[in-house]
């Protein structure tokens, strides 16, 4: 488990609501298992109650059902561990349909081995005809309704990755690529988003302020439109039942052309937040993708400009922004690209006026710049598209693309002009 961060635990807690009147740390070779921490540490957490009149103890580890038990026994108070207190921050932010199911799965998932404590004073009750023995008690019904509403929710989200799976398809069919923001939870991406699609959706200065994904068609220098997508923030610990209901979301993160990595360049920590940032990437098969670090708020740092760093091969492989101030948006539009027009081709293909089925298809995909048609009304189209598309298109057509591919590149002085066979 990473070291715990006192001062991000207490910004949890304010999220979610709460006052802290006292902050208590301390060291720990071995958890107890009755109560986690050791006897003397459970003395002083018990008088600072009483001393301010406190009604939680929050926990910024995991508890097992028995050790939350054995605490408000022993505490006479209410007791939320880390994963409790940020899915209640969760539940409290959710907004859309697809969001509130993804919340109630893992709520219900992580309380579902935490009932007994309100089901200990039941008695069995009976059983069916002619009361024969002994019937379910209150909380084996508690736990049977509870699965049962779980798998009600798991259908339902089935749906919603259904259609969004389809939604998906028909991007990459259009060519359209997807530009995905992730990063620690209050780095700024909402506000990023803003900036780059013309936005305005929720932004605070809170953790975990954006829950539900959100998708804005926007327009890149020379390579046209593409899909912007927000998500959810990542943080040290994220319960993997949050990650496990909100898979169908992230899924938009995995399908991704391209990352854009979000991160507060303002926070001492950032390298630490960037590396738990990509585990939970690898967690869900993310890692692979390509992604461009943008360092965000450089308001709010001394001596700090604008800048694109590219690679050896002079790729962007970081940017320095601020989207409250505006700052870097061009270069970051410019850099974004770049690498995604890296595998572009421009080549200039013409069609004989029986190839107009071709020159459809070429229309319908948005890679057609421009048009002439000569005195035998053939037809000259200019294209910029991904190089595999462009060789995938040609193979359609019975072209070979070994003849052709290789000197049609942005980077070539001239275009080359491909004739079909059939001209």
């Amino acid at each position: 488990m990473d070291t715990p961060d006192p001062i991000e635990f207490e910004e949890l807690a304010i999220s979610a609501g709460a006052c802290p009147v006292e902050i208590l740390t301390g060291r720990l070779k071995q958890a107890n298992a009755r109560y986690f921490i050791g006897s003397g540490k459970l003395e002083e957490i018990a008088q600072l109650i009483q001393l301010h009149q406190a009604e939680i103890v929050l926990f910024d580890h995991p508890l097992s059902p028995s050790q939350e038990r054995n605490l408000e026994e022993g505490l006479k108070c209410r007791v939320i561990d880390r994963t409790g207190l940020i899915l209640d921050i969760f539940a409290q932010r959710a907004r859309s349909y697809e969001g509130k199911l993804q919340v109630e799965l893992a709520q219900l998932e992580h309380s579902v081995t935490r009932l007994v404590r309100g089901w200990t004073h039941l008695d069995r009750q009976k059983g069916g005809i002619g009361m024969r023995g002994a019937g379910e008690t209150q909380l084996e019904i508690d736990q049977r309704l509870v699965r049962v509403r779980i798998k009600s929710i798991q259908k339902s989200l089935a749906k919603v990755k259904k259609q969004r799976d389809q939604g998906r398809r028909a991007r990459q069919r259009a060519e359209i690529p997807t530009i995905s923001l992730v990063g620690y939870t209050n780095a700024g991406k909402s506000s990023l988003f803003n900036r780059m699609s013309e936005s305005d959706i929720y932004v605070a200065d809170q953790l975990f302020a954006t829950l539900d994904s959100t998708l804005r068609k926007i327009q890149l220098p020379d390579l046209g439109s593409a899909i912007l997508v927000d998500t959810v923030g990542f943080i040290r610990n994220l319960p993997h039942q949050l990650v496990d209901a909100f898979r169908a979301t992230l899924e938009e993160t995995t399908e991704a052309s391209l990352l854009l990595h979000v991160i507060d360049a303002s926070n001492e920590e950032h390298p630490l937040l960037k590396d738990q940032v990509d585990k939970v990437l690898e967690e869900i098969g993310g890692s692979e993708i390509p992604t461009l670090l943008v360092y965000n708020k450089i308001d709010l740092l001394e001596n700090q400009e604008v800048t694109v760093d590219r690679d050896k091969n002079g790729i962007p492989w970081r940017v320095w922004v601020s989207a409250k101030s505006s700052l870097g948006m061009a270069q970051l539009f410019q850099a974004i690209t770049d690498i995604l027009g890296v595998d572009f081709v421009e080549p200039e293909i013409i069609l004989s006026p029986q190839q107009g089925k071709f020159r459809a298809k070429l229309y319908h995909q948005n890679v057609v710049k421009k048009e002439t048609v000569d005195d035998e009304g053939n037809v000259c189209l200019s294209l910029r598209l991904p190089k595999a598309d462009f060789i995938r298109l040609l193979q359609e057509e019975n072209i070979d693309p070994a003849l052709y591919v290789e000197q049609a590149h942005p980077d070539d002085d001239y275009l080359e002009t491909i004739h079909n066979p059939a001209t």
